[in-house]
């Protein structure tokens, strides 16, 4: 596999004298926020993903979302212009299935709480899915269930973790972007069961399978048989995370949940090494960042430091808004260390229009 540089740090984002696409061969991408939004295609990702393709970089789809099936989101994404195939869609859910079928025999019981993807990715491992706690299950398996889940599900789970049966979770997310704004996420579940499950000695702690942890990065891997993956993604405690602990490089996308703001005040573990405004950034050279602390770092035509107030950034320059970015992460992730950057940004970023 693919041994990188470590990722974004405190010298800033990476740059690139090749396009990204033709650096890396797998592309592991995100779907909410970078390659669709409420459904639709998020502006230029089609052309850009097609493009990336044509030119030889493979693309896999790697969601946090257990409850569609492969297929569905297959044939979603080919409606929207970017044609896939089930393989090549990597779920929580079946992160979560292999987690559980390495634990227990082959054809175990396994209480299913979620929706169909789920319930997919337990048969597709051979493990019987059942429906009440008084089924015998060796496991519990909670995923996303969405909008219409029944609350006699969480029910049942309650039940059997509370006996202590080994408890698995797709994922904690505890929210979920929507087109009508932010709604409740399979984590906002996974506290739901706790809660009710307080009260016993015997219930275990869950299990998590999706992203940031490893057994989401291990399952795209086996899946695609990527030598030099590159995760992109719109979230820094998932998509970015998610790479750092798998030692991949990562693209961070301005076109979903994180906004430059965020990016500046990163922490260690989620700063990425590419910063791009949306996927034309897999197609594209990335201007390195130059410089230190004590002169400032430059990108481009653009040039980032510390105000002399020690209070805020400075950007001075002109070009693309995204090397001023890139610059200023640089100042900002030095001032922090491994830790957030303290420093105001507003005036800086204004001078970008991000």
């Amino acid at each position: 596999m693919h041994t990188p540089e470590p990722s974004g740090g405190p010298s800033g984002p990476r740059g690139s004298e090749r396009p990204l696409s033709e650096v890396y061969d797998t592309a592991l991408l995100d779907l909410d926020g970078v390659v669709y939004a409420g459904g639709e295609a998020v502006p230029h990702a089609v052309a850009a993903l097609r493009a990336a393709r044509a030119g030889g970089m493979r693309l896999a789809y790697a969601t946090n979302n257990a409850a569609r099936t492969p297929s569905t989101v297959a044939a979603h994404l080919t409606e929207l212009g970017v044609p896939a195939a089930p393989a090549d869609v990597i779920t929580s859910a079946q992160a979560l299935a292999r987690l559980i079928a390495d634990a227990v025999p082959p054809g175990a019981p396994v209480l299913a709480i979620g929706a169909e993807g789920l319930r997919a990715a337990l048969a597709e491992r051979g493990l019987r899915v059942v429906d009440s706690a008084d089924d015998g299950p060796a496991a519990v398996a909670q995923g996303y269930g969405g909008p219409d889940m029944p609350w006699e599900r969480l029910m049942e789970a309650a039940v059997a973790v509370g006996r202590g049966v080994p408890w698995y979770v797709s994922n904690t997310d505890l929210t979920i972007p929507t087109a009508r704004g932010i709604a409740p996420g399979n984590g906002a579940a996974v506290e739901v069961v706790r809660i009710a499950t307080r009260w016993s000695r015997d219930a275990p702690e869950p299990r998590v399978a999706g992203k940031p942890l490893p057994p989401m990065h291990r399952e795209s891997i086996l899946r695609t048989g990527a030598r030099r993956p590159l995760v992109v993604g719109d979230r820094l405690d998932t998509d970015i995370e998610g790479a750092h602990a798998g030692g991949v490089d990562s693209l961070l996308v301005l076109t979903g949940v994180t906004d430059p703001v965020a990016l500046l005040a990163a922490r260690q573990p989620h700063r990425p090494s590419y910063v791009a405004r949306d996927l034309r950034g897999l197609l594209a050279p990335h201007p390195p960042v130059t410089g230190e602390a004590a002169s400032g770092f430059g990108c481009a035509g653009w040039r980032a430091g510390v105000s002399g107030s020690g209070e805020e950034l400075e950007l001075e320059g002109a070009g693309d808004p995204v090397d001023g970015l890139r610059a200023l992460c640089a100042a900002a992730w030095t001032q922090g260390g491994a830790g957030a950057c303290v420093l105001d940004p507003a005036k800086a970023l204004a001078r970008l229009g991000l």
